[in-house]
Formats: C-alpha cells, sequence, structure tokens
C-alpha cells in the first residue's frame, strides 16, 4: 500500500525539498491549498459562502520547533479572526486548529498548547464562531481531549475530532457523544502500527459506521468528514433512524476534492463545511491528503508526467 510510504515521506527533510522544487508541485497544491495569506483565502471564504457552503479554516504548520513559533501561529489565528469578523458569519466560518502547531510537542507542550489555543478560541467566541480541535497521532491525543475538556468548561462549543482507526475511538466516541459536544468523525491520515489502529480499510469503515451510529444517537452535534459516497448515504439513513433534522449534524469536506458533492449536499438542505486551509507551510498536510486517498496521488502524477 502507498498511503504508508507517503506517510513516511511527509516527515522527510529530503522529500520535502524534492517535492516542493519540482515545478509541476504549485499547480497540484492549489487544488488542495488555495492561498498562502490570510489576504488571499477571505476571498475563498466569501466566494464559498455565497455558495451556500460554510467552512472551517486551517492554517497549515505542525513542525513547530520553538516557542516563538507556537506564538506566531496563535497569531496567526487572531488574524485570522480579526479579517473574519467584518464578514458577520457566525459560525457559517469556524476555525480547525492542530495543537503541535501550538507546541503540544515541546518541553512543557500541554500547558503551552493550551496557553496559545486559549485566546484563539476566546476570539473565535467573540465573532460568534468556535474553533475545532484536530486529531493528530495516536501519541497526542490524551492531551488534546484534556485540552478540549478544559476549553468546554468556559467555551462548551469548543469541538473536536476523533478517528475511526484507532481502537480507543469507540470507547471515546460513547464519552463525547453528550449535550452539547461538538464532533467531527474522519478516518484517520497519520501512520499508526497495528497495535492501536486498524490497518484494513474494511476494518476503518465498519469502525467509522459504529461510531457514527453512536454519535447520531447521542445527544451531540456529528460532523460527518468523509468524501466516500457509501458512508455519506449511511450517514443520512443513521441521522433518519436517529430522527435528527438536518441542522442537527453536518457533513465536512476537503477543499478540493467533490466539490460537486459540496454543492449537492447544501441543495439539498445540509449543513456541508468545506475544510480549507492556507498558508505557506503546506507541505505536510498535502502529503497527507495524496495519502489518503488514490486518486489524489493519481492526480498528482498525472500532472506531474503532463508538466514535467
Amino acid at each position: 500500500m502507498l498511503g504508508p510510504v507517503i506517510l513516511a515521506a511527509s516527515r522527510s527533510d529530503r522529500m520535502r525539498r524534492l517535492v516542493s522544487a519540482a515545478p509541476v508541485t504549485k499547480p497540484v497544491v492549489d487544488r488542495f491549498i488555495p492561498g498562502e495569506t490570510v489576504d488571499q483565502i477571505v476571498p475563498i471564504v466569501q466566494e464559498l459562502t455565497d455558495q451556500g457552503l460554510e467552512l472551517t479554516m486551517d492554517v497549515v504548520g505542525e513542525d513547530i520547533t520553538t516557542p516563538a513559533q507556537a506564538e506566531a501561529a496563535r497569531d496567526a489565528y487572531l488574524e485570522l479572526v480579526d479579517r473574519l469578523k467584518p464578514l458577520d458569519l457566525g459560525t457559517r466560518a469556524e476555525m480547525s486548529v492542530k495543537l503541535s502547531m501550538f507546541g503540544q510537542a515541546l518541553d512543557g507542550g500541554h500547558e503551552l498548547a493550551l496557553k496559545n489555543v486559549r485566546p484563539v478560541v476566546e476570539a473565535a467566541a467573540e465573532i460568534g464562531t468556535t474553533v475545532t480541535l484536530d486529531a493528530e497521532d495516536h501519541t497526542t491525543l490524551d492531551s488534546m481531549f484534556a485540552i478540549h475538556d478544559e476549553l468546554r468548561k468556559d467555551f462548551p462549543q469548543t469541538g473536536c475530532v476523533i478517528q475511526s482507526y484507532l481502537f480507543r475511538t469507540e470507547e471515546d466516541a460513547r464519552r463525547l457523544a453528550a449535550a452539547g459536544s461538538r464532533v467531527r468523525l474522519v478516518k484517520g491520515a497519520y501512520k499508526e502500527p497495528a497495535e492501536v489502529a486498524y490497518q484494513q480499510k474494511h476494518e476503518i469503515d465498519k469502525a467509522y459506521v459504529r461510531i457514527l451510529r453512536t454519535l447520531m444517537e447521542g445527544e451531540g452535534y456529528p460532523m460527518i468528514g468523509s468524501h466516500d459516497p457509501r458512508l455519506i448515504s449511511i450517514a443520512q439513513e443513521l441521522a433518519r433512524t436517529a430522527g435528527r433534522k438536518l441542522d442537527e449534524y453536518e457533513f465536512q469536506m476537503l477543499y478540493g476534492i467533490r466539490g460537486d458533492e459540496h454543492l449537492r449536499l447544501a441543495a439539498e438542505g445540509h449543513r456541508m463545511r468545506v475544510y480549507t486551509a492556507y498558508g505557506t507551510d503546506w507541505y505536510g498536510y498535502f502529503m497527507r491528503r495524496l495519502a489518503e486517498k488514490p486518486a489524489n496521488l493519481r492526480f498528482f502524477a498525472r500532472s506531474m508526467v503532463s508538466k514535467g
């Protein structure tokens, strides 16, 4: 399987230099990451919301090695909040954050990440929106969930992400499926060992359905992070069975993937949120998009052949 190889490459400095230097890379990256600056991304926000879509915004960057870089990441999100304020979109434009970007992996990282992310959550609340904490590899999750619990004391709308390929997630879902919670369910996009995660697609998919049923039958707000037509159909059926109205759950998909489906779901009355990333440190994000779906890799390979 190529996925694990690509995920390993996402951590390779040599591969980063090679891919970044390739002349065909930028046009392909632009499919998934529509801008490098907040000035470039604001028109994208306006375009998508004018089409009836909602967004969750991600300032890309994870390889933080100093507290100063973590503070810079915080400031980038605060700038984003400042630019979203006059648009008056409320929860139609929220934010997603990776705690690694806020210093989670540094010495004293748990406390540092909480210190840096709290001002972003506060600023988001002030303009009527919220923040979702993205899940990363399994070694970071206890810290992420603890920070999530702490933030929800003052900002109960703070969301989090769970990953169906991890064995622990069914138990996490039962705990999180409570009134007021916001939980995005994804399959998972990190290279995880067999001791903690399912390795086969069919096992991951079956776990996804079991976990989604738990979320739909719970009292929280499920966010279905998937491009898989079969899982989208199953999600709609689970929602109907659970008696949920169209505004009591939402679909989430990545910018640049299945754009027609984004619009179709929105036209049917579903809440459809587009995960929209921007920034200069795009390499890790881009490589995981290739690893997640063979079609993404084929798209990149065709571009290299046709433009190389």
